[in-house]
């Protein structure tokens, strides 16, 4: 397994800054209202440009909150142009921003992917991982996608969940807990979904800083070693996933992306020098971190990598 390379892009990701309206306590990107790191037309332009000149099949748009980005809706209708797959990873609560009116409504028109972060099906763990209220935003914004026939059988209009567990400790079967979620979802909120993803938290950012304010760093840590799977280590995203940062810098994935670990050994390290030859077989960059996606059932951007 080791040195680990890419097995090809087949998710083109672009992280577009770290502006958002939460600030959540697990964010490992430490995302909230007063950042400045934002994408701008330029580098939107570029990534677009890159894109064109390649078939990968899907688009995941990312942030921060993705959709406050000014260059949001040009790289979803441009990349929906190029026929691509398009993913937003939403907090659900920014579709009910008075400045985001008609958001939900684009989604819907261009067959957008919603991957909307839920830490829970309970008003109270939601809240306390990030803050007062959000959970029914959450709820409302919810409802608002399901009549636009997101999570219908047939529409064509995806609403995945996430999730990920509020301490220091790994998440549950995702099967298991997605089931929970569907019931519990249904029967208190008539709330109807596609999937959920159920991800390890990976110890950098805010998430870090809470595992050493509680003394959890090293026993979390422990925890991921002994929960080592290499058939999840086989299939980790950054072995398919090119993730581009807000200032077209290249990295192997989100999280080396947060940690400023950018393509290295040979590979370029910004979208104005995509070379798809050279970064489809590229060495990936690691850490300890990673051992966060290869515990149990392993973590991806769409959930476990052992199914």
């Amino acid at each position: 397994m080791f040195p680990l390379t890419a097995t090809g892009i087949s998710v083109f990701q672009i992280n577009v800054g770290k502006l958002c309206n939460q600030t959540c306590r697990h964010c490992h990107v430490e995302a909230g209202p007063d950042r400045k790191e934002r994408m701008t037309r330029e580098t939107a332009e570029l990534c677009m440009g890159a894109l064109a000149k390649t078939a990968i099949p899907t688009v995941d748009i990312t942030g921060g909150a993705p959709e406050l980005n000014a260059n949001f809706r040009y790289l979803v209708e441009r990349s929906r142009e190029l026929g691509r797959r398009v993913m937003d990873r939403s907090n659900l609560t920014v579709l009910l921003l008075p400045s985001q009116a008609g958001l939900a409504e684009f989604l819907a028109h261009h067959q957008v992917e919603i991957v909307a972060s839920l830490p829970y099906f309970l008003e109270q763990q939601t809240d306390s991982q990030r803050g007062t209220g959000v959970f029914s935003k959450s709820i409302e914004a919810i409802r608002m996608l399901n009549a636009l026939g997101y999570g219908a059988p047939g529409s064509g209009l995806t609403l995945d969940f996430v999730f990920n567990p509020a301490g220091a400790f790994l998440p549950p079967a995702q099967h298991a807990i997605e089931a929970d979620f569907r019931r519990e979802l249904r029967r208190r909120y008539g709330i109807e979904f596609n999937s959920l993803f159920a991800l390890a938290n990976v110890p950098i950012g805010r998430f870090r800083d809470f595992l050493e304010a509680s003394g959890n760093y090293e026993h979390y840590m422990a925890r991921l070693l002994q929960a080592y799977n290499p058939v999840a280590a086989a299939g980790v995203m950054c072995r398919y996933t090119l993730s581009i940062g807000w200032d077209g810098a290249l990295y192997d994935c989100d999280f080396n992306q947060m940690l400023g670990l950018e393509t290295n050994h040979g590979a370029p390290a910004h979208i104005r020098d995509f070379s798809l030859e050279t970064l489809d077989r590229r060495q990936i960059v690691t850490g300890q971190h990673c051992y966060a996606c290869t515990a149990g059932g392993g973590s991806s951007c769409t959930g476990a990598s052992v199914k």
